[in-house]
C-alpha cells in the first residue's frame, strides 16, 4: 500500500469556542540541578492556544537528572498531534537519558521515536500525524558544553546579558524554505518540511554549543518564536525577573503580539555551583506563584 502524504498538514482555522478563547497560561514550573561544578537553573512556561482544544505541545519533566531537556511541538492538522509530542518526547527521555550523547546515537533515538509514534497513530486512525521537536543536554560537568538537536521548526536559542546583551539562534528551522524544496499545494515555504512520526526525517540535526556562566538556552515552539522579534526577547531575557518568570512573559508577551498556537518556552540558566551540592539532584517541579499564575 502506497504511503500517505508526507507534507505538513495545513493548520486548522481559529477556534471559536469560550473555552477555547478563554484558556489561561499554565502555571510554570522549575526545578534546580546542581553538581560539584555547576548549577543548572531551569523552567518552563507552556500555554494551550485559542486553536486547539487541547496543548499539543510537550516537554520535559523538571523532576530527573537534569541531562536532557526536550520540547516538542505536535504538527497541528495533523492526526492525535498531542500524542505525537508527548510519545516524542518520552521516547527520547527513554533513549538517552544518563547515555553518553552524540549526534548517531540522538538520530538513531529519532528514527526510533519516528517509527514508536507512527505505529501509536495507525492503530487509532489512518491519518499520520507527527511532532516536530529541540533538545539539549550538557556534556560535561560543567554544563559548559551542550548538545543541541532539533527536527522541524522548534528552536533553542542562546541569551548573554554580557554587554548590551547578545541573543544567538543555534538551530535552523527545517522548513520547505531553508531546504529548497516546494511547498506542498496550499501550504507555506516556512511550513516545516522535517517532521518525527511520519517518516519525514532520516535522523536529527545535531550541533554542540558553549554555553558561559549566568547565560541562558531557551528552547521553544513555534507559537513563540514566530511571534517575537529580537526587542522582545532583549527586554523579557534581560528583565530583572526569576527564570520562570521570564518563561511566563515570553509566552504572555507571544499571545499580545497574536499568537493562537501553542506556546512552550524551556528556559536553562547555567551559574556559580553551590558548594554543598556535589551531585545532580532534581529538585521537584514547583507551580510558580498561585495568585499571578491563575491572573
Amino acid at each position: 500500500m502506497a504511503p500517505l502524504s508526507l507534507i505538513t498538514p495545513i493548520e486548522p482555522g481559529r477556534s471559536t469556542r469560550p473555552e477555547a478563547l478563554s484558556r489561561a497560561a499554565a502555571a510554570p514550573m522549575q526545578a534546580v540541578y546542581t553538581t560539584a561544578a555547576s548549577r543548572l537553573e531551569a523552567a518552563v512556561a507552556s500555554s494551550c492556544g485559542s486553536q486547539h482544544a487541547v496543548n499539543e505541545d510537550a516537554h520535559s519533566a523538571l523532576d530527573s537528572s537534569g541531562r536532557l531537556f526536550v520540547v516538542a511541538d505536535g504538527v497541528g492538522g495533523g492526526a492525535m498531534a498531542q500524542t505525537a509530542s508527548r510519545l516524542l518526547v518520552a521516547e527520547l527521555h527513554q533513549a538517552l537519558e544518563g547515555q553518553p550523547l552524540d549526534a548517531e546515537r540522538v538520530a538513531t533515538a529519532m528514527l526510533a521515536a519516528d517509527r514508536t509514534i507512527a505505529e501509536a497513530i495507525a492503530r487509532v486512525t489512518a491519518r499520520p500525524g507527527a511532532a516536530t521537536v529541540a533538545l539539549s543536554a550538557p556534556l560535561d560537568a560543567s554544563a559548559a558544553s551542550w548538545l543541541v538537536a532539533w527536527v522541524g521548526d522548534c528552536r533553542v536559542y542562546r541569551w548573554s546579558a554580557r554587554g548590551a546583551g547578545q541573543l544567538d539562534l543555534l538551530t535552523r528551522d527545517d522548513t520547505f524554505f531553508h531546504l529548497g524544496e516546494t511547498s506542498p499545494p496550499g501550504g507555506s515555504p516556512h511550513d516545516p518540511a522535517r517532521m518525527v512520526g511520519n517518516g519525514a526525517t532520516t535522523g536529527a540535526n545535531v550541533a554542540v554549543h558553549s554555553l558561559g556562566r549566568d547565560e541562558l538556552l531557551v528552547l521553544c515552539s513555534d507559537g513563540v518564536h514566530k511571534h517575537l522579534d529580537g526587542t522582545d526577547w532583549y527586554r523579557v531575557l534581560d528583565a530583572p525577573l526569576s527564570l520562570a518568570q521570564r518563561g511566563q512573559a515570553l509566552v504572555a508577551l507571544a499571545r499580545k503580539r497574536g499568537s493562537v498556537d501553542d506556546a512552550t518556552v524551556l528556559l536553562l540558566h547555567r551559574s556559580d555551583p553551590e558548594p554543598r551540592n556535589p551531585r545532580w539532584r532534581g529538585r521537584a517541579a514547583l507551580p510558580f506563584d498561585k495568585e499571578r499564575s491563575e491572573r
